[in-house]
């Protein structure tokens, strides 16, 4: 009996060791696995055929030939990001995420920053009540924005504080943007160029209302003590910089 079990141990050890291989990218080829949530235009999205598309990848990808490596994407919902890094699932994660969060600095190491944004509040277009941040703040509004993102937790703080009547939170910001269109929340608190994005593409639909909130910056994250590959990505990221290709990128997917 206990021959048998010490079999079935190993054997669900060797399985589980599998499904953590095939999971990360095959390093020993030089090809790494990035996560990312894909409803983050211009940063992470879709294409018509449903390949990861956006300035992250264009610009990992661009990263990754000038340091010799490549990488593979996956989707994932944006709070799995985190746990899939720290599980060994994945190897970065590329999803315009907040370098600068204290929180996510204590579970993972983060790339220098590639990108300045800030938090909007998007409204539907014709609504002229609200003007701006403050104009949320009468304890009769519905605010959304997506789980694990710095724009629900501007939007659960003000309903801690009682100063909107539901914070409505949902897993990607393609049904923030629609549930605004619909009239079902009065605003979304979102990324401004990731509004900007919406805009482009449901013209005449929402529009951005007020000040940019809470800068922030964007970086791309590695697991925590990953040192090779971050000096990696960094030198990568600078070479990009220098050598115009950053610039290249940025018109592409903000200037078009």
């Amino acid at each position: 009996m206990k021959k048998v079990l010490v079999l079935a141990l190993s054997l669900a050890m060797v399985f589980s060791l599998s499904i953590m291989t095939t999971a990360c990218g095959d390093e020993e080829n030089g090809t790494l696995l990035a996560v990312t949530e894909p409803t983050f235009p211009p940063f992470d999205t879709t294409d018509e055929d449903g390949n990861l598309v956006g300035f992250d990848m264009d610009l990992m990808n661009a990263i990754a030939e000038d340091q010799g490596f490549k990488v593979e994407y996956q989707a994932l919902s944006f709070d799995a990001l985190i746990p899939a890094l720290e599980a060994d699932q994945a190897d970065l994660i590329t999803a315009g995420m907040n370098a600068e969060d204290p929180e996510r600095q204590e579970k993972v190491d983060f790339s220098n920053t590639y990108y300045d944004s800030g938090l909007a509040v998007v409204v539907k277009e014709g609504n002229d009540k609200i003007k701006g941040f403050d104009d949320l703040k009468g304890g009769k509004m519905k605010v959304a924005s997506q789980t694990a993102t710095t724009g629900a937790v501007e939007t659960l703080k003000l309903k801690d504080e009682g100063k909107i009547a539901e914070a409505v939170i949902l897993d990607g910001f393609d049904t923030c943007i629609q549930q605004v269109v619909n009239e079902d929340v009065d605003a979304v608190i979102i990324d401004l160029p990731v509004a900007q994005s919406y805009m482009s593409k449901q013209p005449g639909k929402i529009k951005t209302v007020g000040d940019v909130l809470n800068a922030e910056s964007y970086g791309f994250a590695v697991q925590k003590g990953n040192k090779e590959l971050l000096d990696k990505i960094n030198a990568g990221l600078k070479n990009m910089k220098d050598n115009g290709t950053y610039a290249e990128l940025y018109s592409k997917w903000f200037e078009q």
